[in-house]
């Protein structure tokens, strides 16, 4: 454990005395609790997001009409509600919770050491991150209001302040996305260098648990990708702000630059926050279904596969923006390729679960979930990624509920997967079942009565970022009208079946059943520190590990489980 002395001399100043409220939760460098923060303030912008797009939703479905708890929604209003939305979970949900909030809560204790190797940089990272989100909620109250240029802040929309409308708005946007990046620059940093020096006494490098190589492998390919974006944004910010023209043709630039920076970052992205998701539910599954992970080497290889290919997919995004048609057939094959090692991770999954003993836990259901609502995503951006069928489909809402189909399960289905199973571990007690049920079924089922009529309405031709549909005679008829109020709807209600989850969590906080060291029978080393872990998580005896993660149901033993710090 020599690897662990840094960190272990860097909390020394912790022990022996009482910490003040300040120290212990506000400036805590203890990466349980920094996990909090970072989970805890992605929950609440989710609460952010999630209340733009029942605003904007609503306006679709009754145009012109005053949304309750926000008034007429004006086209302004509606383009930066948009654009906000996506900023927000994308940038502000997904990231820190999959990443930030499970990296930083999970690593330490899955590979039985007791913090991060550069905790101070630990909680530079989440007050860096904490910066940007006040930075970006200000934006919001700015005259003008927020950036309503699209998430993708495509010049000359997002450079020039009579277009976008948002003089103020959009560099404080720009502002908050960059501070976000170099929050997570830090923290992968961080991740990385803990993996490779800190794991416990006898860990060998294929006997990580696989959330862990997810997360360490999305730090390394968020590292190497968001470089140009960061050159990109600080030349947008000079176009907003200083006069340059580096994206205006006008004046000599190149507005598809920026998409090129852009995507060169926005197609890793989806691997970046994708791999921590399929990390958790591989997790939930082998535990679940009293299962070894089927082909762990290969899904490690693929992951790395995967992150290497994304590099190379990029133009998909831009097959209408007047890229060389030779180099759409380049790029249409590699975003073929990129569907094996997605395929080949998911087959496991399911292997993983045939024969198993499988328990309808509320972790393992939105786990199971997460394949099939992914699968579908996954299908449907087979056909954006060939350039005759994008050609036609390009910016309908086809592309938004294929994207919405990835993102969900990732963001939403896989992170309460997270949150159910690891819950008895954060807090000492577990969640209560039945409200755990109800609040999946009733998320579900709901998302799919939001999503799927969206395939149509895209097919039908409805083009995205258009506040109202009344001036489009071919797309304002009734039964597409329907369509829209239906996903609405839909949306109501699983916003409205949230708020099981909050009570059932707040509730369970004091009142759940406790949940002891191993409530799941899993085998993987978090479980061996107390529930909830204190400072140091192993009270000073570090484990020693002697094999795999997965080791369930081993024939001969009495036990279904074989935990990794259990000698022969």
């Amino acid at each position: 454990m020599a690897e662990t002395a840094t960190a272990t001399v860097a909390h020394d100043e912790h022990h022996g005395h009482e910490e003040s409220f300040w120290s212990k939760y506000v400036f805590s460098t203890d990466h349980k609790i920094i996990g909090f923060q970072y989970l805890f303030t992605g929950m609440a912008m989710g609460l952010i997001g999630g209340f733009f797009s029942y605003v904007f939703r609503m306006q679709l479905a009754f145009p012109g009409s005053s949304v309750p708890f926000f008034g007429v929604v004006s086209p302004a209003a509606y383009n930066s509600l948009v654009t906000n939305h996506g900023t927000i979970m994308i940038f502000f949900v997904a990231m820190p919770v999959l990443i930030a909030a499970l990296g930083n809560f999970l690593i330490p204790l899955m590979i039985g050491c007791d913090d991060m190797v550069f905790p101070k940089l630990n909680r530079l990272s989440y007050q860096i991150f904490l910066i940007s989100c006040i930075v970006l909620i200000a934006s919001f109250f700015v005259p003008q209001g927020g950036f309503g240029g699209a998430w993708t802040a495509y010049p000359p929309l997002s450079t020039k302040a009579e277009y976008n409308g948002t003089p103020f708005g959009a560099p404080l946007w720009l502002l908050a996305v960059t501070l976000e990046i170099v929050a997570f620059l830090i923290g992968g940093i961080n991740f990385v260098t803990t993996t490779m020096n800190a794991r416990a006494k006898g860990m060998k490098l294929y006997d990580i648990p696989i959330i862990v190589w997810m997360i360490v492998i999305a730090s390394i390919l968020f590292m190497a990708s968001v470089g140009p974006l960061v050159a990109g944004a600080v030349m947008l910010f000079f176009d907003q702000t200083l006069g340059t023209t580096f994206f205006d043709p006008a004046a000599g630039g190149d507005p598809v630059l920026w998409q090129h920076l852009f995507w060169f970052f926005g197609h890793p992205e989806v691997y970046v926050v994708l791999l921590p998701a399929m990390g958790v539910v591989a997790e939930v599954m082998c535990t679940f279904a009293r299962k070894k992970l089927f082909g762990y080497n290969m899904i490690l290889y693929s992951s790395i596969g995967l992150g290497i290919l994304s590099f190379f997919v990029w133009a998909h995004h831009q097959f209408i923006s007047g890229v060389d048609p030779r180099a759409t057939y380049l790029f249409t094959t590699t975003t073929l390729l990129i569907s094996i090692p997605v395929a080949i991770m998911l087959f496991a999954y399911i292997a993983t679960l045939w024969g198993g003993s499988i328990e309808f836990s509320t972790p393992m259901l939105f786990a199971m979930a997460f394949l099939g609502e992914f699968l579908v995503g996954g299908v449907t951006g087979i056909w954006l990624g060939s350039s005759g069928t994008d050609i036609y489909l390009h910016d309908t809402y086809f592309v938004l509920a294929h994207f919405h189909y990835t993102f969900v399960p990732i963001a939403v289905i896989a992170t309460y997967a997270a949150i159910y199973y690891w819950f008895p571990k954060m807090f000492g007690r577990k969640m209560n079942e039945f409200w755990g049920k109800i609040h999946f079924w009733g998320t579900v089922i709901p998302f799919n009565g939001i999503f799927l009529p969206l395939f149509i309405l895209g097919a039908a031709g409805q083009h995205r970022r258009i506040a109202g549909y009344t001036a489009y005679p071919d797309l304002f008829t009734e039964n597409l009208q329907d369509l829209r109020v239906f996903a609405t709807g839909s949306l109501i209600v699983l916003i409205l079946f949230q708020i099981p989850f909050f009570v059932n969590l707040i509730v369970s906080l004091k009142r759940g059943e406790k949940a002891g060291r191993n409530p799941w029978k899993a085998n993987t080393l978090e479980w061996v520190a107390p529930s909830p872990p204190p400072h140091g998580n192993f009270e000073g005896n570090f484990p020693e590990v002697y094999r795999g993660p997965y080791e369930f149901s081993v024939e001969g033993r009495e036990e279904d489980y074989w935990p990794q710090n259990k000698p022969n």
